[in-house]
């Protein structure tokens, strides 16, 4: 593939109730500039449809990954958190939704966002994702952005609240709400192309 991010390898990590067009727009946008889009769903959380066994992760509005109307292996490939190594990637995504709640308390994906945030990764979440960043420890200090819900939790943890559409602080871009989509994804390959 070429474009922009051809060659760059981003992570998009997920949880039960996540905000699907905060994954789809990233997903689509990022993989139309070249990027490998690694899309690694965490089964926690509750699903916004009945319970059935082996149910795949499932966005508020119902979108399941795997994503049904899109071939895996062409715009992503299905990972474990697990199998994502920190010097294997250029970045990691956080969409927002109920889906960071959830994250925040999965040890792997705190400890792999430490690893990316240590080796200089870009780390970018919209919406309610900096909660991943917060609990993560790597906020103090930065100017970040996201949805007004999440203000009071990165004063309290250090960063500084700016209501902007899309930021970037070093390696982190964070992004408000799903209008700033288009902004968040512009900071994202911008960082990604240096």
């Amino acid at each position: 593939m070429t474009g922009k991010l051809a060659g760059k390898r981003i992570a998009i990590i997920v949880a039960n109730e996540f905000e699907d067009v905060e994954l789809m727009y990233p997903l689509l946008r990022l993989s139309e500039e070249g990027a490998t889009i690694l899309l690694a769903p965490v089964p926690m959380g509750a699903h916004p449809r009945p319970y059935l066994e082996n149910k795949p992760v499932t966005g508020r509005f119902g979108t399941p990954v795997p994503i049904p109307f899109m071939r895996e292996g062409n715009r992503y490939h299905l990972c474990r958190v697990e199998d994502l190594a920190a010097d294997q990637l250029d970045g990691l995504l956080f969409p927002g939704g109920f889906s960071p709640d959830m994250l925040r308390r999965h040890p792997r994906t705190l400890e792999l966002t430490r690893e990316c945030h240590n080796r200089h990764k870009i780390i970018a979440a919209i919406c309610h994702g900096p909660w991943v960043l917060i609990s993560a420890g790597i906020v103090k200090g930065k100017r970040l952005t996201g949805f007004a819900a999440v203000r009071d939790d990165l004063i309290n943890a250090g960063a500084e609240y700016v209501d902007v559409p899309a930021l970037r602080d070093g390696n982190l871009v964070t992004g408000r709400v799903p209008d700033d989509l288009p902004e968040f994804c512009q900071k994202i390959i911008r960082a990604l192309s240096e």
